[in-house]
């Protein structure tokens, strides 16, 4: 079984090392990287489909008929020419010159960078949907770096295609970029436990999805990967709409798709101007809508964007220069307008949106007495790549059931997360999936909660309770700690290294258990075997009238209340007279160095 969190980490090691070694800035090797794992998928995914082309092929005089570009287009398949295959451009010579290569115009190539543009011109004649999207810039790197690169790529980890090892591996890179370029606040790359949070309580099964701030497409990947897991295609199933101001962002994304398989329509530049245009006249037509649009925009021009429409609850407030000052509540509006009469939205809006006031809050006042506001979820903070700042997740569900119609549940989701690193927190898998069990339970779908507890005890164990399983995993963490201790202090010089790190990887599983564990503890304590109930602190289903009396505020914290302090068993007295002896035993240890010191320097003559 592949380590694709190892292989993740050893290819970016790789290809960073590369750019570091070049004079390249991040912007100018993100998108010729992206494109050559775009190259490397593209190529497993041509192999694949010729392999089964070539089992049922008919021969002539004893010779097996040449694959041709219309069956690859039978099987929506994308046909490579020679020339651009990736085991075609691995193996050229070293001196391009001398080998008198022509491009596809007959023209002489003398650089390897020339060689793959050609490729990638190639490639876009096969592909309307590609058409101009591929990079071209291969003459920026030296040939020694780019047959380098090519050689990275080059990993037979990289040929499962059918467990989308290369989709995870582009996504990866494509967020180490976002981190390292960190231009435009890191707008074309949403967090993926964001975007699954979106996916998950949407659950997008057929029809039109729209994201008219499209970014890298992150929320098409996901809402394909959620219908391809429930066992449809999502290239039949879905149809995917994109908007995406910011040319280079909207290659991003169509390149993204086409390394996970996908296809869609993507409209960039001026005309995809979402305060401006609906680009693919989708208003009222759509089935989903999910975004991570800009937020906080400023100086829309309020003229524009009021003929343009789809502000079903009027316009947000104009200033004296005739601009809206805050874009916030268009964007809430478009997507509202943009569903069809049983359509789902979900999108990420700043935190301050929940309760702005004046025009904004005679917005949300409408919205919210239409009945279908399904939920809002607080995040908290670091859970974007360039911004520390918190945020919230809104969702609308204009087919909510009767039992529901008049509420909206609101989840306080702040204090809930794994640390990644000092600046960047997350949603695990699991806690994906306990913030969707209580979604569920709201809905009344008890079935899937009752499948999510089921799995927990896969995991587990059924023996005993998930509290005591904790207990033991506990309990056997401590005892492979002692054991690892008592061992590589026992091996020889030369062996301490590798029982240490036999160790550590048993160590590891043991806290992976453990966090299951921890996180199955934190759903079945609330919920049980599947009630929903208000849990005071995290949730709350809170009637239209309720939020009337809040004032029409959309803050989750508003609602759910401050969950109780949990009684650590430390009494507080006793600790802090503890804290106030070690400070003076440290601080007797401080006068103790200062005066051995000061020795020091009188004996030297200082």
């Amino acid at each position: 079984m592949i380590n694709i969190r190892k292989l993740e980490a050893e290819l970016w090691e790789s290809a960073d090392l590369l750019r570091a070694g070049s004079k390249l800035t991040s912007n100018q090797y993100c998108m010729p990287v992206l494109g050559l794992i775009f190259l490397r998928y593209a190529y497993s995914r041509y192999k694949m489909v010729e392999a089964e082309i070539l089992k049922n092929r008919p021969s002539r005089g004893g010779r097996v008929m040449p694959v041709e570009a219309s069956d690859f287009a039978a099987k929506s398949a994308l046909y490579l020419p020679k020339e651009a295959q990736y085991d075609y451009l691995l193996n050229l010579p070293d001196d391009i010159a001398s080998a008198g290569i022509l491009n596809k115009d007959g023209h002489t190539m003398n650089s390897l960078g020339e060689v793959v543009n050609n490729a990638m011109q190639l490639i876009e004649e096969q592909s309307e949907q590609l058409t101009g999207v591929l990079p071209k810039s291969y003459t920026d790197f030296s040939d020694e770096i780019l047959s380098e690169l090519l050689r990275i790529f080059n990993n037979s980890a990289l040929d499962e295609v059918g467990g989308d090892i290369i989709g995870r591996i582009y996504e990866y890179f494509l967020n180490k970029f976002a981190k390292n370029i960190a231009s435009d606040d890191g707008v074309f790359f949403t967090p993926k436990s964001l975007v699954k949070m979106i996916v998950n309580v949407i659950e997008p099964k057929s029809g039109i999805l729209l994201d008219p701030a499209c970014g890298s497409g992150g929320m098409f990947i996901q809402s394909g990967d959620f219908v391809n897991h429930s066992g449809m295609n999502a290239n039949n199933a879905m149809t995917f709409y994109g908007q995406e101001k910011v040319e280079y962002n909207a290659q991003l994304c169509l390149m993204n798709m086409a390394v996970h398989g996908l296809t869609g329509v993507i409209k960039s530049s001026d005309e995809a101007n979402s305060f401006y245009h609906d680009a693919h006249n989708l208003n009222g037509c759509c089935d989903y809508v999910m975004a991570n649009p800009p937020f906080n925009v400023d100086k829309v021009k309020a003229e524009s964007a009021e003929s343009a429409g789809r502000l079903p609850f009027g316009m947000p407030a104009v200033n004296k220069n005739k601009e809206i000052g805050n874009g916030n509540y268009l964007w809430i509006s478009y997507f509202y307008s943009y569903l069809n009469e049983h359509g789902c939205a979900g999108f990420v809006m700043a935190s301050s949106a929940t309760d702005s006031q004046g025009k904004d809050k005679d917005i949300r006042e409408k919205l919210v007495k239409t009945g279908h506001v399904d939920a809002m979820v607080s995040v908290g903070n670091n859970f974007f790549y360039t911004k520390s700042l918190p945020c919230s997740l809104w969702f609308f569900d204009k087919g909510k059931s009767e039992e529901i119609k008049d509420k909206v549940l609101f989840i306080d989701a702040r204090n809930y997360y794994t640390v990644v690193d000092r600046t960047l927190n997350e949603w695990s898998e699991w806690q994906l999936k306990n913030l969707n069990a209580i979604v569920w339970l709201y809905r009344g779908e008890i079935e899937k909660y009752q499948q999510l507890i089921a799995e927990y005890k896969n995991v587990l164990g059924e023996a005993v309770s998930f509290e005591e399983s904790l207990h033991l995993l506990k309990e056997e963490l401590k005892d492979l700690q002692k054991r690892a201790k008592t061992e590589v202090e026992a091996a020889g010089r030369n062996d301490k290294k590798r029982v240490q790190a036999s160790y550590d990887e048993l160590i590891a599983a043991k806290n992976e258990e453990i966090t299951v564990a921890k996180e199955a503890v934190w759903l079945y304590e609330k919920f049980g075997e599947g009630v929903y109930a208000d849990v005071l602190g995290l949730c709350k289903a809170a009637t239209i009238a309720e939020i009337e009396e809040k004032g029409w505020s959309l803050t989750p914290g508003a609602y759910v209340g401050v969950a109780p302090v949990e009684d650590d068993g430390v009494n507080f007295e006793e600790r802090m007279a503890e804290i106030h002896r070690e400070l003076l035993s440290l601080q007797a240890e401080s006068n103790d160095l200062m005066d051995i010191i000061s020795q020091n320097m009188k004996e030297m003559g200082l």
